[in-house]
């Protein structure tokens, strides 16, 4: 029989084993959802982390060989795991922030002008270097990961005092137990915690389990009070991590924008942030609203956006009785809506406190910028003729289409397919359901990225909603704080949008084409006009088809591989 201490110890060690691997996991889908945040492009990131750290980790576990005493390697390994895991996020961002803020800093220093970007040289080699950073923990952490396996193995042959026969199949069988038990944490815990939280608590048990090493294997371990001492000064780190982290993560987020930043709220769904900028003093101060890091709309010119957005949809539908929005959770589609005669409103957001913000009802937010926001939408999204549906836009829109429901007009006001779960919402069989919802004589209009930015995205976004069996036509104008942009206006039967437009606008009183903002009939008239090479390449534009992230590429393709430049033809 064996001695009860050595069974208890041999549970211990496996215990130990798959919680170390719970944390693994954890930190593997950390970083590849930091990595993902930070960089934007989320399947690369997020597959080139898995990658990189199942590498690194099989690195590790041959490099285990090379150290003498399982015991003081484990011990060690743990406080490493705990203190690189733990701050890496924190470090990350402080490394990113500085990177972006470094070239104003050198701007403002010297003198230099602000339209002279400051790119080249030692700054690239940083900011590459921030960009690489993500990967490089990675590979680190993944190494040490690695170890965790051999050291455990060794240990428990040495408590035993002989070779197991099963001893690879028992200590992976707890690794992959833990790992399970890992994602399982990731998916319905740490998903719901900001990031810096997560990363701090998972650390903390590393260095929980590190002292538990420490206690029930002191004998076999060299230098055991200097380790415990450091455990201790790691714990101390990390919990001052996780009491300052967040506030010192929204610090450096809040470094990137170029204005002061008013509000800033991690909700469940998306990063919010208003910045607001003093112009002049005899003129309101300027308010823009981030989303997730991208900008959503400047006050200084959110009125010609909203204005193309909505007038040529409601010129188009011959009637405006019953309309859909989807998005547009800030309330300034609804507010031009309004204007033109909408006698009643479904407005489809994702996120609760994105509405609550935007009707002035936000515990976060102070009252003055609650005031601000409700004067910018006329307090569109309070209007007893609005109703809101919370939740996931393609799943609402499958119930409304089974409960057969029709709408005069749709617009869909989205952020653009920068992430894969956007993508669905480009999609062919999206615009099918959507067709589903318009009344016969209606239109639906998609906001589609830029025509010039992200040319092929904005075209496929055009050729998707054609091949769901609407008669499609893009227009595009200038907003000054996006650049070029494009919608896609569409109708079920009958004419053409444009046409209906000039067909149905003789029959609007004049106050009312005035409103929304002052867009005449010629302006609108003059955005459908191209250059007459822009749609040469229209052929070889692939369609969205749900299940392929094809106008996410495009878009990646667009802003991020080829900076937004255009070529011209």
């Amino acid at each position: 029989m064996f001695n009860k201490s050595i069974v208890y110890r041999d549970w211990l060690l496996i215990g130990v084993m798959a919680i170390g691997a719970a944390c693994g996991m954890i930190y593997e889908y950390l970083i590849a959802h930091y990595a993902g945040r930070i960089l934007g492009s989320v399947d690369t990131a997020i597959y080139s982390m898995i990658g990189i750290m199942v590498v690194s980790m099989g690195i590790g576990a041959f490099y285990s060989r090379t150290i003498k005493c399982p015991y003081t390697g484990f011990a060690l390994l743990e406080i490493l795991i705990a203190l690189i895991g733990g701050c890496s996020v924190l470090f990350m961002a402080a490394l990113f922030s500085m990177a972006y803020v470094l070239p104003l800093q050198l701007q403002h220093s010297f003198g230099i002008d602000d339209s002279i970007l400051i790119q080249g040289g030692a700054v690239f080699i940083f900011q590459q270097s921030a960009q690489a950073m993500p990967y490089i923990t990675g590979l680190v952490l993944g190494t040490l990961i690695g170890m965790e396996i051999p050291f455990i193995a060794r240990i428990r042959e040495d408590v035993y005092a002989k070779k197991l026969e099963n001893n690879v199949g028992t200590v992976y069988g707890a690794d992959y137990i833990g790992a399970g038990v890992g994602a399982a944490i990731w998916v319905f815990i740490c998903l719901q915690l900001p990031i810096i939280l997560s990363a701090a608590y998972t650390a903390l048990l590393n260095v929980i389990l590190g002292m538990i090493f420490l206690a029930h294997f002191r004998s076999k371990i060299r230098k055991v009070k200097w380790l415990a001492t450091i455990n201790v000064g790691v714990a101390l780190i990390l919990i001052s991590i996780a009491f300052n982290g967040v506030s010192w993560m929204n610090a450096m987020s809040n470094m990137l924008y170029e204005d002061s930043v008013v509000y800033s709220n991690n909700t469940p769904y998306q990063n919010l942030v208003i910045t607001e900028r003093i112009a002049s003093n005899d003129k309101p101060s300027i308010i823009n609203l981030y989303i997730n890091g991208n900008l959503q709309f400047s006050s200084s010119d959110e009125s010609l956006y909203h204005g193309m957005l909505v007038k040529p949809t409601l010129l188009a539908s011959a009637r405006q009785q019953d309309i859909l929005i989807i998005g547009g959770g800030d309330g300034l589609a609804a507010r031009d809506a309004f204007k033109l005669g909408a006698e009643k409103i479904t407005l489809i957001d994702l996120d609760p406190d994105m509405i609550a913000l935007f009707q002035g009802k936000s515990d976060v937010s102070e009252d003055w910028l609650n005031q601000r926001l409700l004067q910018l939408n006329e307090n569109s999204l309070n209007d007893a003729r609005l109703n809101i549906v919370y939740g996931d836009a393609f799943k609402i829109v499958e119930i409304f289409a089974a409960q057969q429901r029709y709408f005069d007009a749709i617009i869909v006001d989205l952020p653009d397919p920068n992430h894969p779960d956007l993508n669905k919402l480009y999609s062919d069989y999206f615009y099918a359901k959507l067709g589903l919802l318009l009344s016969a004589d209606g239109v639906i209009n998609v906001q589609s990225t830029s025509p010039y930015h992200s040319k092929k995205a904005f075209i496929s976004i055009g050729k998707t909603m054609a091949q769901a069996g609407l008669t499609v036509q893009q227009y595009h104008t200038n907003v000054p704080s996006f650049g070029e942009w494009g919608w896609s206006i569409a109708s079920k039967q009958g004419l053409a949008p444009l046409d209906r437009i000039n067909q149905l606008a003789s029959s609007i009183p004049p106050s009312v084409l005035e409103e929304a903002q002052g867009l005449s009939l010629e302006q609108i008239n003059a955005a459908f006009v191209f250059s007459p090479l822009f749609f040469q390449d229209k052929g070889l534009i692939n369609i969205n088809y749900l299940g392929e992230p094809v106008v996410y590429n495009y878009h990646a393709e667009g802003w991020r591989i080829d900076k937004g430049i255009y070529y011209a033809e």
